[in-house]
């Protein structure tokens, strides 16, 4: 009889790689998908620690699955439930003091080992805790993907060696790590032959990648749309440090790699981005967003802000709308600074009092959220291949996904679920966009 697996996700699409990666690991087990917790024989917490009250959060969530643990045990069924992702990295320890009933806490770096964890804490030997860094890679260990629908990640990169002051990822996901040229292919290849027509390559510095023979991330793109069959090239998240000319070359080249890119800033003040220790200026950005629309003049941008952080003036949070009207993002993820146990920036004189960031980040969102609404009332009248994936609210509505991260609603026949059509943008909201379908189809 088969035994059913949950997994919840929080954070970022490495994580929803890894949650992925950990079903299939499992898979062999002979555990299958289960739609909520309740009547799963494990359940897998993948956390995520970039996001204020992460650990409070986590263990919230916690204490709601003990309870269904503990009614599940009084009718005489087993429920193993673990805790994964990079609170788990970083408080391991804690959890398995503040939270016993937890059987299983794992790194990101460690899953290729959860049949060894599931053995060991279904024996009933105590709880099982798998947080340091292995020497070996766990890709090595991972058996070959599984894919579901025209979409897939696929992990290039892991770990980042920038070292934000505000940023915990160099702690809980280690230094950088790029996968062989050859490990990749073979992946997106695979992942192909199930029906995947676009790939979104991951990392926490993904453009950062460097092969086994130096290959930078601008080749792997142009090896990866060699393969056919695969429609369309996404990566994400990128650092401005290392937007080099072969990159930037391959938005121009290469028609598979979508003319969009998330290039995260954070700030508009050489001072903030300084103290960020991000280790370029604003003027780099600029200069870098420039050169993109040179080689790909359809290119959109989206970014991430922080607001608020340390020692943040009006006039540093000044030169960030600046920059933010100098640029014109299609998209933008913005935040107020919440500091980081164990970060440098958590210890900073000048915190920000909670109604100046309020206040900046309303300013803020504001200003993103009128670009964004301007960018996507100049679609309207425009023609994209857009990925349909999933069924809408009402009958005969189908969403999908445009070049540029959209979502696009449109009136079709269920048959064009999980294709590639040609679709015209007719009509433009907040978020997303009305589409009609024109008569000429893009890809099955």
């Amino acid at each position: 009889m088969a035994k059913k697996l949950f997994i919840r996700t929080y954070g970022c699409q490495m994580n929803v790689y890894d949650s992925s990666r950990m079903a299939d690991v499992l898979a062999p087990l002979g555990y299958e998908p289960a739609e909520a917790p309740d009547h799963a024989d494990m359940v897998i917490v993948n956390t995520c620690h970039i996001r204020e009250h992460a650990s409070e959060k986590t263990f919230s969530e916690l204490g709601r699955l003990r309870q269904i643990k503990e009614e599940r045990q009084a009718a005489g069924q087993q429920t193993v439930l673990a805790v994964a992702g990079c609170v788990a990295q970083a408080e391991g320890a804690e959890i398995m003091a503040r939270a016993p009933f937890v059987d299983i806490v794992l790194g990101p770096q460690t899953y290729h080992r959860l049949p060894e964890m599931v053995a060991r804490a279904t024996r009933g030997s105590g709880g099982v805790l798998e947080t340091e860094f292995p020497v070996e890679p766990k890709f090595d260990h991972l058996p070959e993907p599984s894919a579901h629908g025209l979409t897939a990640f696929l992990s290039v990169q892991e770990g980042c060696d920038k070292f934000c002051t505000f940023c915990v990822v160099p702690y809980t996901r280690g230094s950088e790590y790029s996968r062989p040229v050859s490990a990749i292919l073979k992946e997106a290849e695979s992942l192909v032959a199930k029906g995947v027509r676009e790939i979104t390559l991951l990392g926490q510095n993904v453009n950062g990648y460097h092969g086994d023979k130096g290959e930078g991330l601008g080749q792997l793109v142009r090896l990866l749309a060699k393969i056919p069959g695969l429609h369309g090239l996404r990566y994400t998240t990128s650092h401005p440090r290392d937007m080099d000319d072969e990159l930037i070359a391959a938005h121009r080249d290469v028609p598979q790699l979508m003319p969009f890119l998330h290039l995260p800033v954070q700030s508009g003040s050489d001072r903030i981005l300084a103290a960020m220790n991000r280790q370029h200026a604003a003027s780099d950005y600029l200069k870098i967003i420039e050169r993109l629309r040179a080689a790909r003049p359809d290119m959109a941008l989206s970014s991430d802000f922080i607001v608020g952080f340390p020692g943040e003036s009006d006039e540093d949070f000044q030169a960030t709308l600046t920059l933010v009207e100098q640029v014109g993002f299609a998209q933008a993820y913005s935040f107020k600074y919440s500091p980081r146990p164990g970060t440098p920036a958590s210890t900073m004189a000048g915190q920000v009092p909670e109604a100046v960031k309020e206040e900046r980040l309303a300013a803020l969102q504001d200003l993103l959220q009128t670009q964004s609404r301007r960018f996507n009332q100049a679609c309207v009248g425009k023609s994209f291949d857009v990925v349909l994936e999933r069924r809408g609210r009402h009958p005969g509505q189908l969403i999908g996904r445009s070049p540029y991260m959209q979502s696009v609603y449109v009136s079709a026949p269920d048959e064009m679920l999980n294709s590639v059509q040609r679709l015209t943008m007719v009509t433009a909201h907040g978020n997303s966009l009305g589409a009609e379908l024109t008569s000429e189809l893009a890809c099955a």
